[in-house]
C-alpha cells in the first residue's frame, strides 16, 4: 500500500447538500433512486439499486477560474461513511475499466501534461507518478467517460 491518500467529500459539506442546501448552480440537489452503479463521492462506494441517492453540480475548487471545472456528481440521499484517506484505492475505482487522473498546481489550474486515461490496476502507481512532478500538488480522479469528479489524491 502506498502513502497516497484518497480524499472524499468532507462530511459537513455532504450534510449541508442532504439538507437541502445549493449546489454550485444555486439548485437544491435531485433526489433520485438508484438503478446501481452511481459512485458517491462521500463514501467512494457505488450506490446500491433502489437505493435513494441526490445528484448536484459541484465545483471541486475554493474558487471559480478557468480551469475550476464544476459538474454532476451524486451522493447517497442517506447517511454513509465517509472514505478513509488512509486506505488505499477505493474498491469502486478498481472495478472500473479505466478512470482519468490529472495533475493541478497550487494555483489550482491544470499542469499540462499529466492528464492521462489509466488502467483502474496502474491507479497508485500512475497517481505517484503524477504527484512527483515539481509543480503538481494534488490529482483528480474522473471518470474516463464522463470526465466527472471522483475525488481527490495527495
Amino acid at each position: 500500500m502506498s502513502d497516497l491518500r484518497f480524499i472524499a467529500m468532507e462530511d459537513q459539506t455532504v450534510a449541508a447538500f442532504r439538507a437541502g442546501a445549493p449546489d454550485i448552480n444555486a439548485q437544491a440537489p435531485e433526489r433520485h433512486i438508484s438503478t446501481g452503479g452511481l459512485p458517491c463521492r462521500h463514501c467512494l462506494a457505488d450506490i446500491t439499486e433502489g437505493d435513494p441517492y441526490l445528484i448536484l453540480a459541484h465545483r471541486p475548487f475554493p474558487e471559480a477560474q478557468p480551469y475550476a471545472e464544476q459538474g454532476p456528481i451524486f451522493l447517497h440521499a442517506d447517511e454513509c461513511p465517509r472514505h478513509p484517506e488512509g486506505k488505499g484505492v477505493p474498491e469502486m475505482f478498481l472495478s472500473r475499466e479505466t478512470v482519468m487522473l490529472r495533475g493541478y498546481g497550487a494555483d489550482d489550474r491544470i499542469v499540462y501534461g499529466t492528464g492521462q486515461v489509466v488502467a483502474s490496476g496502474e491507479i497508485e502507481r500512475v497517481a505517484g507518478e503524477i504527484l512527483a512532478h515539481d509543480r503538481v500538488r494534488y490529482v483528480h480522479m474522473r471518470s474516463a467517460s464522463n470526465n466527472c469528479f471522483q475525488c481527490r489524491i495527495e
